[in-house]
């Protein structure tokens, strides 16, 4: 009997200690989680026009052909991956380690609340090539339809394909390029795109693109 006892006892001893409720209590339920922060876009101006305004102007519509213009969701993916590293931009990567996680996204939702400019076209046989690349892509050389992407008015998908429309010709033609030569290595997909463009061949999409509504 004794030894019966010193087993149960041993048994006790060894389960794990369970919550103790009061008679009809529930358990307590999981704490809901916590909300993202909006954009303050206060800040966001205040922000751009410390770090981002002389090279890509007061309204975020860069009149230098080598600065882009894009949306938020897109923008803020590029200056975490400029601090990070994966995306190679001495220039970039200086301003953009001096920002928080918070500060990119104020100044990407500022800059968004601004309407984008137009771009331009330039010769009309180019922009002809570039539109039939970018709407239908060139079947024979396996290269995809670049508004299968970044949708057939360039609007793109945030986050995952960047705004088009309007963008300048040389700055499209440059992120190209450096696609292709490896340069700028953050996007598999447009780097297998980029691989089997020409030369007039990016700069006839290029072109199209600039002018894209």
């Amino acid at each position: 009997m004794k030894f019966l006892a010193s087993m149960l006892m041993a048994a006790a001893l060894a389960a794990p200690a369970l919550p103790a409720f009061s008679a009809g209590a529930a358990p307590a339920a999981p704490a809901a989680p916590t909300k993202a922060a909006k954009p303050d876009l206060v800040k966001g101006e205040a922000s751009f026009t410390a770090v981002c305004v002389a090279c890509h102007a007061a309204d975020g519509n860069s009149t230098i052909a080598a600065n882009p213009k894009q949306h938020p969701e897109y923008l803020v993916k590029q200056l975490q991956e400029f601090k990070s590293g994966k995306r190679n931009n001495a220039i970039m990567a200086g301003f953009a380690s001096m920002l928080t996680d918070e500060d990119m996204k104020n100044i990407a939702y500022w800059a968004a609340s601004k309407p984008a400019k137009a771009g331009f076209s330039s010769d009309k046989d180019l922009v002809a090539l570039g539109e039939r690349i970018y709407r239908g892509g060139i079947a024979d050389r396996q290269i995809a339809a670049c508004a299968g992407c970044h949708s057939p008015n360039g609007a793109g998908i945030p986050a995952q394909y960047p705004r088009l429309s309007g963008q300048h010709a040389d700055y499209t033609a440059s992120q190209l390029k450096m696609f292709r030569d490896g340069s700028r290595a953050n996007s598999h997909q447009m780097t297998q795109v980029a691989a089997k463009l020409n030369d007039r061949e990016i700069k006839a999409v290029s072109d199209y693109i600039a002018g894209l509504r």
